[in-house]
This record gives C-alpha cells, structure tokens and sequence, in this order.
C-alpha cells in the first residue's frame, strides 16, 4: 500500500508496517515572533501542540505550570529543557479542560488554534501556512491537523486518510476528504496503529 505522510518521522514507521511511504509537506510554520514568552501572571500556560513547544523552546519561556496537550507535546518540551506539569489523559482540548485544575489560563498555540473549549487569554506562536503542492497518489493518507486536510482538499487529493483524532477527522470531513479511520489515542503511535488495523 502506498500511504501519503506529511511528516518525515513517519516514513520509517509506516515502512516498518511493509507499506511505501511517500513524504508530501501540505503545511509550513511561520513564527510570530522571537521575544521570551513571560507567563508567571498565569497560574497555567497551556501547549496544544509540538509545533508550539518548539516555538516556546526557541523563544525561551517562564511560566509557573505548563500544561500539554499529549505526551509528543510534552516530549517536544522536555527536548528543549522545558516540563509539563500536567500531560492530558485524553489528547484534546476537552480532555486538557477536563484535567485542568482551577486558575488562570494562558493558551499559546498557532494563530488560528480553537478558543472555543479553554477559557484563557490567548497567546498566537505561530501561523499555518497550507501549501498546495502536487499531491502524489496513494491509498491512504495519515494527517495530523486540521490545516493538513484543508490543504491536501485543497490540494485536489482525493485520498482517503486516517486522523490523528476527532478535531482533524472532523475538519477533514468538513473539506470533503473520506475519513475511513481515526487514531484510539492521538499521537502519532495511535496513527500508526490506526493504518496497522486497516492494512
């Protein structure tokens, strides 16, 4: 099986499963600025993503508590010397909502990230860039953000694809992409997974 990946760690990955991957960048990253992030007014700064703990680990960062997202958020801080204090059982924003105890909260996150679930001051890192390459064909896709299924849409692909979880398989439906697989945990071992159970 031919499987589309959008980040090079997982081309090793889905070889050792005997597919063959083919590496296609639907988005680049764009940071927002370059000044230290100070957030000990808070009592919590809240990391929704790796691509914004390595925003956080490039700028430099003070905070009082960090809260991640799921463990490749938390492990993507620590490879910058940073530590979660708190690592969400359920890797959403609802499941992070759910964990959190009370305080005040300081979300830094991409440009375009929800706001709807966490009720905080919001902190834009970065922005998404959807890029429109020439989508190779494949059998399958695994994407991993909503701005990764809006570009490969966007794309013309018409390639079903396997989500990371419920907020990119939703946004994947909503470009019209065919969901036929969502990860049981959402991180890219659950994505992995998830194309093993299908193969």
């Amino acid at each position: 099986m031919r499987v589309l990946v959008t980040r090079e760690e997982l081309v090793a990955r889905v070889e050792s499963l005997g597919h063959e991957a083919v590496f296609c960048e639907l988005i680049r990253v764009e940071p927002l600025g370059d000044e230290p992030v100070d957030a000990r007014a808070y009592d919590w700064l809240v990391v929704t993503s790796r691509n914004g703990a390595h925003e956080l680990g490039r700028r430099g960062v003070l905070a009082n508590r960090i809260a991640a997202i799921g463990p490749a958020t938390a492990e993507a801080l620590r490879s910058h010397g940073l530590h979660a204090d708190l690592v969400a059982a359920t890797h959403t924003q609802e499941g992070l909502r759910d964990e959190l105890p009370e305080g005040t909260l300081l979300l830094a996150a991409a440009e375009g990230a929800r706001r709807d679930v966490l009720e905080a001051d919001f902190l834009p890192l970065y922005r998404t860039i959807e890029l429109r390459p020439d989508v190779p064909a494949a059998d399958v896709a695994l994407l991993m953000s909503g701005s990764a299924a809006r570009a490969l849409a966007a794309a013309g692909a018409r390639v079903p694809v396997v989500a990371i979880g419920p907020q990119t398989a939703a946004e994947a439906r909503a470009a019209g992409l065919d969901v036929v697989a969502v990860a049981a945990t959402h991180d890219l071992d659950g994505l992995v997974e998830a194309l093993r159970s299908r193969s």
